[in-house]
């Protein structure tokens, strides 16, 4: 190893060079090497010295190292902006679902992390918004019409929650072709069986009728 990188007094392991305000740290476990930096040159710098030594195989981006996942993100966001427009979009969403009834569980979902969104929370939003975008159309239309029958259908999604495993029960109630009742909620309780799933779907549209 280079010569100017200096051993840590309080892990024989650690490694690291300076060089004015930079720094680059290279952190060795049997076989392993954990390189970084506050400057990408001085870790090119280091990765090419080690070569000239060492055969080592360049694994790119830190994913694991000791059993351990590490995940990045960029410096240049920031998080309160995020959250900021992530919390104005869902309210603007759950103002929508009055008439966009396909929504409601999705966006009902969504508002769960309005004070702590994640990434993939905020990539959900924007598909909603994508899906309305291309279907304006759709909504809740209430028709006229002299024949009053009552028309029910319910499903569920069996457990297709993937923190509770719990299922989803979903129903939906038409006097003749205007739709007055709709329900998207987690079944109380794990479903042992798809079977089991749709009964407790049926048994809820069915109270809903009564």
């Amino acid at each position: 190893m280079d010569s100017s990188f200096k051993q840590s007094r309080f892990d024989y392991s650690l490694f690291t060079k300076k060089v004015d305000q930079h720094i680059v740290v290279i952190l060795i476990y049997v076989d392993d090497l954990l390189i970084t930096g506050s400057s990408i040159e001085l870790i090119y710098e280091a990765k090419h010295s080690l070569h000239q030594q060492f055969k080592v195989k360049d694994l790119g981006e830190l994913g694991y190292f000791i059993g351990i996942e590490v995940a990045g993100y960029s410096s240049t966001e920031d998080p309160l902006v995020d959250i900021t427009s992530y919390q104005k979009l869902i309210q603007k969403l759950l103002y929508l679902t009055v008439t966009r009834p396909e929504i409601c569980y999705a966006v009902q979902s969504l508002s769960k992390f309005m004070h702590a969104p994640k990434r993939s929370h905020i990539d959900a939003s924007l598909r909603v918004v994508r899906y309305l975008k291309n279907a304006p159309r759709l909504g809740v239309h209430l028709k006229r019409s002299l024949v009053h029958s009552l028309v029910a259908f319910c499903d569920s999604d069996w457990g297709d929650f993937p923190v509770t495993r719990r299922s989803i029960s979903g129903y939906l109630v038409k006097l003749r072709d205007t739709l007055i009742s709709w329900k998207f909620k987690k079944q109380h309780i794990v479903s042992r069986s798809s079977a089991k799933a749709e009964y407790r779907s049926m048994t809820t549209a069915v109270v809903e009728i009564t």
